[in-house]
């Protein structure tokens, strides 16, 4: 493929990456499945065979993996092992249980809280600080020549759109309204009533002036 194409896209990143992402944790391993510690939560970096339980690591002695954890049902991994192998910088880092990780796919948010500036450049969940990604999913579609032409495209509309509207028909609308609101009554014609009501000598009341004798 030439320059750009879909194979430079991929050599971005390592070839065990994308599989697992989309690899299910914390089943139980159908090889060791006797085991109390059948638990598959752990990925060799070299082999890409799926996921693993620390029994079948015994087979992976001289490879790399890293162990998968779990917090709210979504899938994470500690900082300090994935940084050994992976550039991790944009995408948002948490503390749990005493230990700094970040979130493997997307997890998705109904609508950003208030007061939110910031969220993910794919699926709009809030962050903190200056991060642009919630996750090592994120990241790679948001670094994508495709995602970032798509981006570009519907800031290109929006930014017409609103230009359409302020020079059309908003400025229009203005001046409708404007013309339908009541002109001030000119003062003449209020000073004449006024001078009008007040104009005359007051009547005093017929029995005013009667004295009665007892």
């Amino acid at each position: 493929m030439g320059a750009g194409g879909p194979d430079e896209e991929d050599n971005r990143w390592p070839p065990w990456l994308k599989p697992l992402l989309g690899e299910h944790f914390f089943v139980q391993c159908k090889l060791h499945a006797d085991s109390h510690k059948s638990e598959c939560n752990m990925y060799c970096l070299d082999c890409m065979n799926g996921a693993l339980c620390s029994l079948c690591l015994a087979h992976h002695k001289d490879h790399r993996y890293i162990q998968i954890r779990r917090s709210s049902y979504h899938d994470v991994i500690r900082v300090s092992e994935i940084q050994k192998y992976l550039d991790i910088s944009g995408v948002q880092t948490y503390v749990i249980n005493s230990a700094k990780v970040v979130f493997i796919n997307e997890r998705p948010q109904p609508r950003p809280g208030k007061g939110v500036t910031n969220t993910c450049e794919v699926c709009d969940r809030s962050l903190v600080d200056s991060f642009r990604f919630c996750s090592l999913g994120c990241k790679i579609v948001g670094t994508s020549k495709d995602f970032q032409k798509k981006k570009r495209h519907m800031a290109a509309m929006a930014s017409d759109s609103e230009d359409s509207y302020s020079s059309s028909g908003h400025g229009k609308l203005n001046n409708k309204v404007q013309s339908f609101r009541p002109s001030t009554p000119p003062p003449t014609s209020v000073n004449y009533r006024t001078a009008k009501r007040r104009k005359g000598i007051p009547h005093r009341a017929p029995m005013g002036g009667l004295i009665i004798q007892y």
